[in-house]
């Protein structure tokens, strides 16, 4: 069995708290598409801290600032700005330290295990035909679908919020983002409004984070692995976020997938990146057990058929 890959592996950007500089909290394997704006905003979803703080490249006395150079390799210390003042008895005051009350912390806002979102129901034959009618062509890549044929094999249909987490969906109050339901009951999960059309060879990609849209940085497409596919950098296709079609994907819930992917890619060592191709004949259900996050992964599998 191909064992699952680590997102670390490679890594030429790492980033600590500068109290523990031997420690780092994540990184990333560098691509042409981050730059230190887009760092910027994977740090707004990672970091949590008492105050602010700054950002050095280790080694120089300049802080980074959110522009569109690109952002070099190398280890990135964050500084708290503004120690705060700590009570110690009823009339006395001091200033904490950067290891007291100014430590730099991750997240630990839950992330999805997911897996391809290919789909077979009645239901599902509708989304993939409305969002293949609104628009023709992978909005990653920009190929088109010429409109003379109907043969859509190298197109796959993908969720944005993936079928696996309904239930996360449902409670997290995202059918909120739906206008294009059937029906009250209908959670609104395979409205078009949750979907993407693009070619196949990028849908696991985007599935499983590798790549991802930053809506709030003009809809630039950021990879998070090597970028074979040289979309990193440009924008989302306009043709499927169209503000005034009423069937357009939702900003929301490409946010909700830009903040999954940093969180896969940057976190610590990062969520492992699963194995989808099982040979014929081979233990499916058996591989997956030895797996990393082997039930995160089996519950995935089993809500997204």
């Amino acid at each position: 069995m191909a064992p699952a890959r680590n997102r670390s592996s490679g890594r030429d950007v790492h980033f600590y708290d500068i109290a523990r500089p031997d420690k780092p909290l994540g990184g990333l394997l560098l691509t042409p598409s981050f730059t230190e704006k887009t760092f910027f905003f994977a740090l707004e979803i990672l970091v949590v801290s008492n105050s602010p703080y700054e950002v050095y490249l280790r080694g120089t006395e300049t802080p980074l600032r959110p522009t569109e150079e690109s952002l070099q390799p190398g280890q990135y210390d964050i500084k708290p700005t503004s120690p705060r003042r700590t009570i110690v008895h009823k009339f006395e005051y001091r200033i904490a330290t950067d290891t007291e009350t100014d430590r730099i912390a991750i997240t630990n806002e839950w992330s999805i295990t997911r897996v391809l979102s290919n789909t077979v129901s009645g239901r599902d034959e509708s989304f993939r035909r409305r969002v293949r009618a609104r628009d023709r062509k992978c909005v990653i890549t920009g190929v088109v679908n010429p409109k003379r044929r109907v043969d859509w094999s190298a197109y796959h249909v993908a969720h944005i919020f993936p079928l696996s987490a309904e239930q996360w969906f449902i409670t997290n109050c995202f059918s909120r983002w739906i206008t294009d339901r059937d029906g009250e009951h209908d959670t609104g999960i395979k409205s078009c409004q949750n979907g993407l059309l693009m070619l196949s060879t990028v849908h696991e990609l985007f599935d499983n984070f590798s790549i991802s849209i930053n809506v709030d940085d003009d809809y630039k497409i950021v990879t998070f692995t090597d970028d074979l596919l040289n979309v990193g950098g440009r924008q989302l296709d306009p043709i499927c976020r169209d503000p005034n079609n009423v069937q357009s994907a939702r900003d929301e819930l490409l946010r909700w997938h830009f903040r999954q992917a940093v969180l896969a890619n940057m976190r610590g060592a990062g969520e492992p990146i699963f194995e989808f191709d099982f040979p014929s004949g081979s233990d499916m259900v058996g591989e997956i057990r030895e797996s990393p996050a082997a039930a995160k992964r089996m519950e995935a599998e089993l809500f997204s058929s």
